[in-house]
C-alpha cells in the first residue's frame, strides 16, 4: 500500500440514530409546568418540619414542667422539715438517749442503730450484688435460666418492704434463731437492697466498651484477670450508684426492721450483733403512733425526720464524692 493511499471509513452495521434538536421554548414550558409541584412539595415539607418542631418544643416544656414539679415537691418537704424540726435540734438532742416516756431527751441510740443497719446491709449486699451482676453479664449464656433470674431480680425490686420484713421475721428471726437483733435486720435489709444493686451493677458492666475486653484478651490476660483488672474498675463508678440507692432505701425503711431489728426503747447501745437496736424510722413511727402524749413529742418527730434526712443525704454525698473521684481516675 502506497503512502498516499487513504483509509475509507467502514459503514456501521447498526441502525442510524438521528438526533433532532429540542426547541428551548419546550424546555421552558416543561420547567414552568413542574414548578408548582416543586413549590407544593417544599411547602408540605416545611409545614411537616414546622409541626415536628412545635411538637418537640411542647414535649421539652412538658418534661421541664414535670421535673420542676418533682424538684418543688422535694423542696417543699425539706422546707417543711426544716421549719418544724430545726427548733428541736440541739447538742443534747443528738447525743442523749430518750427519757421521760420519750417526751424529752435525744436520739443518739437511734442514730447509731440506723448507721449500723444501713452500712451493715451495704457491706453484705454490695459484694453479692456485684458478683451476681458479673455472672449475669460476663458468664451467663443467653438462655431461659438467665432470663428467669433477671425476671426474678426485677420483680424483687418492686416488692413492698413489709413483705421483706415478714420474710425476715419468719426466716432470720424464727427459723435461724437470731431473734430480734442487728444481724436479722442487716440480713433483711441486704435482701431488700440486693435487687437494686444487681440491676445497676449489671447496667454498669454492660456500658463498658467491648474493646476493653478485646484488648485485654489480646494481650494475653485470662477472662478472670480481664474482669478483675479492667472491667470492674471501669464499671465501679456506675456500681456505686446502686450502692447509693441501696443505702438511701435501707436507712429509710421502717416495715423491714420493725419485725427484725428495732425495739421501742433502749437506754444504751447494742452489745453485740445479736442485740436489738433503736432506729430513726421506727423511732419516728413510735413517736407518731404509740406515744401517750403525741402533742408533746411532735417537735421530736420533726427533729427525728430532719436528722434522718440529713443522715441519708450525708451518706449519699460521701458515695457521690467517691464515685466522682473514681470516674476521674478511670
Amino acid at each position: 500500500m502506497s503512502a498516499t493511499s487513504r483509509l475509507t471509513p467502514v459503514p456501521s452495521a447498526g441502525p442510524s440514530i438521528k438526533l433532532t434538536p429540542r426547541p428551548l421554548e419546550a424546555d421552558l414550558k416543561d420547567h414552568d409546568a413542574d414548578e408548582p409541584q416543586r413549590d407544593e412539595g417544599a411547602r408540605l415539607q416545611f409545614a411537616s418540619g414546622k409541626g415536628r418542631g412545635q411538637y418537640q418544643t411542647f414535649m421539652f416544656w412538658l418534661l421541664r414542667a414535670i421535673a420542676a414539679c418533682n424538684v418543688l415537691a422535694l423542696l417543699a418537704v425539706c422546707a417543711f422539715l426544716l421549719q418544724n424540726g430545726l427548733p428541736a435540734l440541739s447538742w443534747s438532742f443528738l447525743t442523749e438517749a430518750p427519757r421521760q416516756m420519750m417526751t424529752k431527751g435525744g436520739i443518739f441510740p437511734c442514730i447509731v442503730g440506723t448507721a449500723i443497719l444501713s452500712l451493715g446491709s451495704l457491706l453484705l449486699a454490695f459484694p453479692l450484688g456485684v458478683a451476681s451482676a458479673v455472672y449475669l453479664n460476663e458468664y451467663a449464656k443467653r438462655n431461659a435460666f438467665a432470663r428467669f433470674v433477671r425476671l426474678g431480680v426485677n420483680n424483687l425490686a418492686g416488692v413492698p418492704s413489709v413483705v421483706f420484713g415478714l420474710f425476715g421475721l419468719s426466716f432470720f428471726v424464727t427459723f435461724c434463731g437470731f431473734g430480734v437483733s442487728i444481724i436479722s435486720g442487716v440480713l433483711t435489709l441486704a435482701v431488700l437492697t440486693l435487687p437494686v444493686i444487681i440491676g445497676t451493677a449489671e447496667e454498669a458492666l454492660r456500658n463498658v466498651p467491648d474493646t476493653y475486653r478485646e484488648a485485654s484478651l489480646a494481650l494475653g490476660a485470662t477472662k478472670s484477670q480481664t474482669i478483675a483488672r479492667v472491667i470492674l474498675p471501669s464499671a465501679l463508678p456506675g456500681m456505686l450508684t446502686g450502692a447509693i440507692l441501696g443505702v438511701a432505701r435501707a436507712a429509710g425503711e421502717t416495715a423491714a426492721i420493725m419485725f427484725t431489728a428495732s425495739v421501742f426503747y433502749m437506754p444504751k447501745g447494742p452489745d453485740s450483733i445479736f442485740s436489738p437496736v433503736m432506729a430513726l424510722p421506727y423511732h419516728m413511727y413510735v413517736l407518731a403512733t404509740a406515744g401517750t402524749e403525741i402533742d408533746k413529742t411532735r417537735p421530736l418527730q420533726y427533729g427525728t425526720g430532719l436528722v434522718l434526712l440529713l443522715l441519708v443525704l450525708g451518706m449519699n454525698l460521701l458515695a457521690i464524692i467517691l464515685r466522682d473521684r473514681l470516674q476521674k481516675r478511670h
